[in-house]
């Protein structure tokens, strides 16, 4: 009896991470992407002054690493992979979770 008590905390913290890595919907993300400033330079379908996100998600479709790659990316700007205008950092003025949660949404354009 105590054992099955044990698991319910367990099933739950399950759930909460679960939760926690789900993808943001579409109305989600660019709310969070007009908080955080995106949409000054960025939009799903269309180059603005940096590139569209659905560009960017079918480039690096498939490859494995790219989620990390594009977090880094976004927190510390750069510039030269889509031209020489170059993006600004966006860590720590964007909260990590945050940057974590468009790029997870960037990504899931190409699925």
């Amino acid at each position: 009896m105590r054992a099955s008590w044990l698991c319910i905390p367990a099933m739950a913290a399950f759930l909460v991470a679960g939760q926690a890595n789900a993808e943001l919907s579409k109305d989600d993300a660019l709310a969070l992407a007009k908080k955080s400033g995106c949409l000054a330079c960025h939009s799903i379908e269309k180059k603005v002054v940096g590139p569209a996100w659905k560009d960017v998600s079918a480039k690096y479709k498939g490859d494995a690493s790219m989620k990390a790659k594009l977090i880094d990316k976004v927190k510390k700007g750069g510039k030269g992979v889509w031209g020489q205008v170059p993006m600004p950092p966006y860590s720590p003025r964007v909260a990590d979770a945050d940057i974590e949660k468009l790029v997870g949404f960037v990504i899931s354009i190409a699925k």
